[in-house]
C-alpha cells in the first residue's frame, strides 16, 4: 500500500511513495549501526556545532516546512510555524545542556571508600541505535523532542513516522544531513505499520520510543519487551481541567478554549475534560461555550483559521461516534456537536468538525472513559474539591492536568492527588526542553525532554577503581 499524503482539507491526494523495500530497509539499518560506532565518539563540541546548524536551517526554511505540515495533516499554518520555532529552540537547549546533563556523576568519597574504590564514578554512554515510532498530529515537535536529546547522547536514530506525514519525515532526514551529521545518523524508513516489528526485532536496533495510541503502545512495548529492548512509550490523554471557586473564571474559559482546540483538538496533552464547581459552572459555561462557538473554523492555509480539519476521515468518524453515543445517552450539547455548514473554497470534502461543548457526562458514555481526538469537549459540575478530584483520576490515562485555583491548599492538594506525569496551575499544559515530560497509567512510561529524556536512552555506567589505582 502507498505511503500517501493526502490534504485534509479537501480530501485530494497530493503524493504518494512506495514503502521501502526490505533491500533498502536492511541498507539503512546497516548504515545506522556503522554511523553509531564512530559517532559515539564525537565530542559533545562537534554535535553541538551540527544541531546548533540545524536549528538555523529549520529557522530558514520554517514558512516551507509550515505548509508542508500543513497540508499533510491540517494544522493551521500559524500553529505549524510555531511548532517549527518550537523545534529550533529545543534543538538550542540540548546543544547548549547536554554535556552538563550527561556529565559524569561522582557518588560521596565516603561510600566509594566504602565501596573499596579508590575512586568511584557513574559516566553515561549512548545506547546505539533508537527506533522511533512517531504520530502525525505533531510531525515535527514529536520527532525533535526524542531526536535532538538522543543524538546530543551520541545514539543514532531511525524514524518510522506516521504515513500520511511522508514529505515531513523526508524532510527531517534531509535536515540533519544538510547540518552536518555523518551519513547514518539519523534516517527516514518509509515502511507501513506491519514492517515495524521486523525493524525491532533486528539484533542491531538497541531500543525504541513510540507516541501514538495505546494499542500501537501495547504492540511496540511487547515486541521489545520479547526482545528485552528498552522502551519509551508517550500514548493517550483525556486531561483534567479544574476549575475552582477562587479562579479567575474570565482567563480559565479564555485558556480553556486555546487548550481544548490546540492542534484542531488532536493533542494528546490539550484538556478534554473540564471539571468546575458548582460555584462557578455556570459563569464558566457560559463563556467556555461563547468561546469555543466564536472560533473560525475552516482552510488551514489561512491566517485567520483557529481550527482547522481532523486528519483523517476516520478521524472525524472516530469521534461523531463518541458525540453520538454521548447524545444518545443524555449528554447536552451547548454548541457544535456536527459538522460545519458549507465551507465553499474546494473545502466541502475536507474533514472538518465544528468546536463541540458536552454537558451532563455520566459514567456510561464512551466519551467519559474515551479520549475525544478532536475539538469536543465535556463540562462536568461537582460539587466540591474531592470530587473534582476524584472525577479527574476516573480515566484510565495519566498524562498531564490542569487546576484553576488561588488557594495554597488546595494547589497542594492538586499536587498531591491527581495522578498524572504533569500539573499545572493557572495555565495550559506546554511542553519545554527543560521540563520533563510523559505520564502515567495508560498514558505510558518513560519521560522525553529535560535530562530525564536525554538519559532513558543512556547506559548508566558504574566505573569502580580498586586501591591499586
Amino acid at each position: 500500500m502507498p505511503i500517501a499524503t493526502v490534504n485534509p482539507a479537501t480530501g485530494e491526494l497530493v503524493t504518494s511513495y512506495d514503502p521501502f523495500g526490505q533491500d533498502r530497509i536492511e541498507r539503512l539499518l546497516a548504515e545506522a549501526d556503522t554511523a553509531f560506532r564512530t559517532y559515539r565518539t564525537t565530542p559533545f563540541s562537534r554535535r553541538a556545532e551540527w544541531l546548533l546548524r540545524a536549528a538555523d536551517l529549520l529557522d530558514e526554511d520554517r514558512d516551507t516546512i509550515a505548509r508542508t505540515m500543513t497540508v499533510e495533516m491540517g494544522k493551521p499554518v500559524t500553529a505549524a510555524r510555531a511548532e517549527a520555532a518550537k523545534c529550533a529552540k529545543a534543538m538550542r537547549w540540548y546543544a547548549r545542556n547536554a554535556e552538563r546533563l550527561l556529565a559524569d556523576e561522582h557518588p560521596d568519597p565516603d561510600d566509594v571508600h566504602d565501596s573499596g574504590a579508590s575512586r568511584a564514578l557513574v559516566r553515561y554512554r549512548p545506547l546505539g541505535v533508537v527506533l522511533a515510532v512517531m504520530p502525525w498530529n505533531f510531525p515535527l515537535w514529536q520527532v525533535v523532542r526524542f531526536a535532538a536529546p538522543a543524538l546530543m547522547a551520541g545514539n543514532v536514530g531511525l524514524l518510522k513516522h506516521a504515513s500520511n506525514v511522508p514529505q515531513t519525515a523526508l524532510y527531517l532526514e534531509d535536515l540533519f544531513l544538510r547540518a552536518g551529521f555523518p551519513e547514518g545518523c539519523f534516517r527516514t524508513l518509509l515502511i507501513g505499520s506491519g514492517a515495524v516489528e521486523a525493524v525491532l526485532r533486528d539484533p542491531r536496533v538497541a531500543a525504541a520510543t513510540l507516541t501514538g495510541s495505546e494499542p500501537a503502545g501495547r504492540s511496540v512495548a511487547s515486541i521489545a519487551g520479547d526482545e528485552v529492548k528498552k522502551t519509551v512509550l508517550e500514548l493517550g490523554g483525556s486531561d483534567p481541567y479544574l476549575v475552582l471557586p477562587s479562579a479567575d473564571v474570565a482567563k480559565a474559559a479564555a485558556t480553556a478554549v486555546t487548550a481544548r482546540v490546540q492542534n484542531n483538538g488532536q493533542s494528546c496533552i490539550a484538556a478534554k475534560r473540564f471539571i468546575v464547581h458548582a460555584d462557578v459552572y455556570d459563569a464558566f459555561a457560559e463563556r467556555f461555550t461563547a468561546g469555543m462557538r466564536e472560533l473560525n473554523v475552516g482552510d488551514p492555509l489561512q491566517e485567520a483559521t483557529d481550527v482547522g480539519p481532523l486528519s483523517s476521515e476516520q478521524g472525524r468518524a472516530d469521534l461523531e461516534e463518541l458525540v453520538d453515543d454521548a447524545v444518545r445517552r443524555g449528554a447536552a450539547v451547548l454548541c457544535g456537536g456536527g459538522r460545519p455548514g458549507s465551507l465553499g473554497g474546494g473545502l466541502e470534502n475536507g474533514w472538518f468538525y465544528d468546536p463541540t461543548v458536552l454537558a451532563g457526562i455520566t459514567p456510561d458514555m464512551r466519551v467519559h472513559r474515551e479520549e475525544t481526538f478532536g475539538p469536543v469537549a465535556t463540562l462536568y459540575r461537582v460539587a466540591d474539591l474531592d470530587e473534582a478530584i476524584r472525577v479527574a483520576n476516573d480515566t484510565p490515562f495519566g498524562l498531564s492536568s490542569n487546576a484553576w485555583t488561588r488557594d495554597p491548599a488546595e494547589k497542594e492538594r492538586c499536587a498531591r492527588d491527581l495522578e498524572a506525569g504533569g500539573v499545572f496551575f493557572n495555565g495550559m499544559t506546554a511542553s519545554h526542553p527543560a521540563l520533563p515530560f510523559g505520564g502515567v497509567k495508560r498514558s505510558g512510561y518513560g519521560r522525553e525532554l529535560a535530562g530525564h529524556g536525554i538519559r532513558e536512552f543512556c547506559n548508566a555506567t558504574t566505573l569502580w577503581y580498586g586501591p591499586e589505582e
